[in-house]
């Protein structure tokens, strides 16, 4: 890999991290889903619905969803960014750490999806007329892609700039 390919790559890094930070806004402040009761629109952001299922009880589904849309989107996105950082500045001293972290972050970012299947399946379920009724919200199409464009980061990082000094690459 060249001088310019590693630059590119870095740089390619650093717009979908962007991206990512930008399409996580829409996905937490917009209504990820929709309940109708009895005709009553109700709609739920991702915290919303985690805060209704933990006040109903369900704790275990409501840390679940907390940490595969909140944490692991978050996470992932500043992992990413420390590394591609740590890249660019060419800091040698954490070898091992970045390592680790490119490997955690590699190994979670499907795992974010489970709040969209979660939305998938309450739709396919749960419909039962004029009674009660679930819709996808505009977050879930604004999740979806946070969590494309972090796996598509993660995939153009580079992970050989871990080992050796970009400004050094044959």
């Amino acid at each position: 890999m060249s001088e310019a390919q590693a630059s590119e790559s870095i740089q390619r890094t650093w717009a979908l991290l962007l991206t990512a930070c930008v399409l996580y806004i829409p996905a937490n402040v917009l209504p990820i889903m929709y309940t109708e009761l009895f005709g009553q629109e109700t709609p739920n952001t991702i915290i919303g619905g985690v805060i209704s299922l933990w006040e109903s009880g369900s704790y275990p589904v409501a840390l679940v969803i907390l940490f595969a849309s909140v944490v692991v989107p978050v996470a992932k996105i500043v992992i990413l960014a420390w590394l591609n950082f740590s890249v660019q500045r060419e800091k040698t001293s954490s070898q091992k750490l970045r390592i680790r972290y490119y490997r955690i972050t590699e190994a979670i970012g499907r795992w974010s999806m489970i709040d969209v299947f979660v939305v998938a399946v309450l739709v396919a379920l749960i419909q039962m007329g004029s009674t009660l009724s679930i819709y996808p919200g505009q977050a879930a199409l604004a999740f979806c892609a946070v969590v494309f464009v972090t796996m598509i980061a993660a995939m153009t990082f580079d992970s050989r700039l871990i080992w050796q000094p970009w400004k050094q690459l044959p």
